[in-house]
């Protein structure tokens, strides 16, 4: 069993624990954690591996989008074998036109057996009428200049509306 905390990604706590088993695959945790916030469950999602300090990697997405049909899907992860240990991390976003934004980190894996899994155990804020905003922030690359040390800013001066 584990103990998975989720938290909305917005300046209010906003937290939920859930109980899930762990054979379960990532779409019945998608749908845990949308129940547990009350959504529907009905949008687009994406679970998102991560480090310690939550940077963004690899996309587990909700339907396989491959031609070939190998790709990756939550459908196709299984939840302990996509976390193994206790502090494991994922980026969970939820609707992409509104893009819920949550931190899932597992709190404690135990092999107690539950029938009445999944469940919410602890429930902390109230989830906001809309989404938060998000600011995408690129980190700059080796070599690259900044924004203000353009190349063309000789041109800045000409009007080139008079030809």
């Amino acid at each position: 069993m584990y103990k998975i905390r989720v938290i909305l990604d917005t300046k209010e706590d906003v937290i939920r624990t859930i109980l899930v088993d762990e054979h379960i695959n990532l779409e019945v945790l998608h749908n845990s954690i949308a129940t547990a916030f009350g959504f529907e469950g009905q949008e687009m999602a994406s679970f998102y591996k991560t480090d310690d300090e939550w940077n963004q990697g690899d996309e587990i997405p909700l339907f396989n989008m491959a031609e070939a049909g190998e790709a990756i899907s939550m459908q196709t992860c299984i939840l302990k074998e996509t976390l193994p240990l206790e502090n494991d991390k994922l980026i969970y976003v939820y609707d992409f036109l509104n893009m819920w934004t949550f931190y899932v980190d597992v709190v404690e894996i135990s092999s107690e057996k539950r029938d009445d899994l999944p469940q919410t155990i602890l429930t902390v804020g109230e989830i906001p009428e809309e989404a938060p905003e998000k600011e995408f922030v690129a980190d700059k690359l080796e070599g690259e200049e900044d924004e203000d040390d353009d190349e063309f800013d000789i041109f800045d001066d000409f009007d080139f509306n008079e030809y």
